[in-house]
């Protein structure tokens, strides 16, 4: 009994107001810096959206110039050239969705950044609503690019509706996910406890080891 006591009194006592921390799981270090191997697709991804940009104003010098030689021939009204230019559009718009996932798959996975947080991706379920504006976009350019060619009537038709189709579940589908968000839009104390364990603690060990041995800051002197 005395014995059970004495081990009780040197046991420190917890802070009421401080919520005890959960001892740390096996590997959880060696699996949360695995999260690093998404830099492979950061970096492939981005490096499509570059390609695209680039293609895209080639394409457009391209188109320019040769809108100035129809120009000179007389022939203004050429629907093959408004064409070429919703290509461009079409082209760009696609380099930018490459260019939100890889920034967006650096700011979810590696380390939070202003550029998508000021789009605002915060979560994977934004980054996903943003892909999925941009592709019904892409789809209404195409459409009007196949609309102003005006080839056959028919096959447009059946064009139409079927892009119609597809743009009607996906705004569906975004629909319901924005609904799901709002419901659940508190974030728990767990989520945020995970992110600052997971993107904060590296920061917070560095500042850490900045500060000299004395713990006086040198730009005071």
């Amino acid at each position: 009994m005395q014995q059970t006591q004495q081990r009780a009194a040197r046991a420190p006592e917890q802070p009421s107001g401080q919520a005890r921390t959960p001892p740390s799981a096996p590997l959880e270090r060696v699996i949360g810096n695995s999260r690093f191997v998404v830099l492979l697709a950061v970096a492939a991804v981005l490096l499509v959206a570059v390609s695209l940009f680039v293609i895209g104003a080639i394409g457009a010098a391209i188109t320019v110039w040769e809108t100035f030689e129809a120009a000179r021939r007389g022939d203004l009204t050429s629907p093959e050239v408004t064409a070429q230019y919703l290509e461009i559009v079409s082209v760009m718009l696609k380099a930018v969705i490459f260019y939100l996932v890889g920034i967006g798959f650096y700011s979810l996975f590696i380390a939070p950044l202003n550029l998508p947080t000021s789009l605002g991706i915060k979560t994977f379920r934004d980054l996903e609503s943003k892909v999925i504006s941009a592709i019904v976009t892409i789809m209404a350019v195409t459409f009007l690019q196949h609309f102003i060619l005006w080839e056959r009537a028919d096959e447009l038709l059946r064009f139409g509706a079927a892009l119609a189709l597809v743009v009607s579940a996906l705004v569906a589908f975004q629909f319901l996910g924005a609904r799901a968000d709002v419901e659940a839009e508190a974030k728990s104390p767990e989520e945020e406890l995970a992110r600052h364990e997971l993107f904060e603690r590296g920061q917070d060990h560095a500042r850490v080891g900045a500060t000299p041995p004395d713990g006086t800051d040198q730009r005071a002197k």
